[in-house]
């Protein structure tokens, strides 16, 4: 199995519920802050009663070429979007089903490899 391979099928976790949605974010999170930590963002909050439960991610962006992809697990399911941003204000906004989003991010992350050296080392890490 390909490195590729591999983290289509933890993306392909997205679509799943329950404890495979937060294990498969959870690795997704992780590969992405490892490879790109200048441009991604998670913010984890702490479940359980009074907030003593294990940390989870409740959101993860990611800032590619002018573009924020967004994803959010909101009652049990994940939210992602894609915004354009042009000079600090949102253009256009759209809502992108898990797998769509995670081949949105992946091609965005190809495109900018094609002529950055930084890039093409994240798309490296994120695919191992």
């Amino acid at each position: 199995m390909s490195d590729e391979e591999t983290f289509d099928l933890a993306a392909a976790g997205l679509r799943a519920d329950g404890a495979d949605l937060k294990l498969s974010v959870e690795v997704l999170a992780t590969k992405l802050e490892q490879s790109l930590p200048e441009r991604v963002r998670v913010e984890r909050s702490r479940g359980g009663l009074l907030g003593k439960g294990e940390r989870r991610v409740r959101e993860l962006r990611v800032e590619l070429d002018g573009i924020s992809y967004a994803l959010s697990v909101q009652d049990g399911s994940p939210d992602c979007s894609r915004v354009k941003t042009v000079g600090g204000v949102a253009i256009k906004r759209e809502t992108l089903a898990p797998d769509a989003w995670v081949a949105a991010v992946t091609e965005a992350l190809r495109s900018e490899a094609e002529h950055s050296s930084t890039a093409r080392e994240a798309l490296e890490k994120l695919l191992r």
